[in-house]
């Protein structure tokens, strides 16, 4: 009997319209910030992996995290040109935080850029599965470090994590980032530039001291070969150097990461001090 009525009150439950609309606006709505974040992040946003896997993933992370969500407003409609300015915002605030991780890894792109020039060891080179472009082979063996070190200290869950958490310090509304935190953004390139040359600046040094003992070599026996023998001895001091600085990659990592990490919560209105 008990089992008939409340099959009775379920059937006879009506949901409004307007309550309907709210669930599939709050669904799109944060939908598209995560996939945003997704499609564009380290590893997951790479070209590696194929598109129709990253919108899949996307969508099975917003259904998992969608019961936890705060409901979207409701003096937006779905169908309108505001509703068009809030997707808006949630792709540049996606945009944003995956642009970050991007920063991390490339930073290290650029110092095995430097390293190789000086080492004699830029003429090999491959294409970068991130941005498609031929890069140096030194590069893409940091990228390879970083990347492991990235997955081995769950950066990917823990943006996913700041994500979710963003939509309690950044509600879902027409107001997105403001001209600071994209001021702050820009400012990621000089940060990038400075940390891979503090990255690469002993490589430089080295090399520039076997350089100088070349120059020497040259000026005291003009009969050798100098030019012959030199860059062959440059690449194997370069490999070498290469070796000794492997050393440093977790350190450099970790500074970069922490320095990404504060400036996505920043972006996010603080949405690290909200975890418990």
């Amino acid at each position: 009997m008990w089992v008939n009525d409340h099959v009775e009150a379920t059937l006879a439950m009506e949901y409004s319209a307007e309550l309907l609309m709210n669930w599939i606006a709050t669904y799109i709505w944060s939908f598209t910030r995560i996939a945003a974040m997704l499609m564009v992040m380290v590893v997951v946003g790479s070209r590696t992996t194929p598109k129709r896997v990253r919108l899949f993933y996307a969508l099975a992370v917003t259904i998992a995290v969608f019961p936890i969500l705060p409901a979207a407003p409701m003096d937006i409609e779905l169908f309108s040109v505001a509703s068009a300015f809030v997707i808006l915002q949630q792709l540049l605030i996606g945009i944003a935080i995956g642009t970050i991780s991007i920063f991390v890894v490339q930073t290290f792109v650029v110092a095995g850029q430097i390293i190789a020039m000086q080492t004699s060891l830029g003429f090999a080179s491959m294409a970068d599965p991130m941005s498609g472009q031929s890069s140096p082979v030194v590069g893409q063996f940091y990228v390879l470090l970083v990347t492991l070190l990235f997955l081995g200290v769950d950066g990917h869950l823990l943006m996913i994590e700041l994500i979710v958490r963003s939509f309690e310090t950044l509600p879902i509304s027409m107001k997105g980032l403001l001209a600071t935190d994209y001021q702050k953004l820009a400012g990621w390139f000089s940060v990038m530039f400075q940390a891979a040359l503090a990255f690469s600046i002993a490589s430089m040094v080295a090399m520039l001291l076997v350089n100088l003992s070349f120059g020497i070599m040259t000026k005291a026996a003009p009969q050798l070969n100098i030019f012959s023998l030199g860059f062959s001895i440059s690449m194997v001091f370069g490999l070498f150097v290469l070796w000794i600085t492997l050393i440093n990659v977790p350190t450099h990592f970790e500074n970069q990461w922490l320095r990404g990490i504060t400036t996505m919560c920043e972006l996010l209105n603080g949405v690290c001090e909200k975890q418990p």
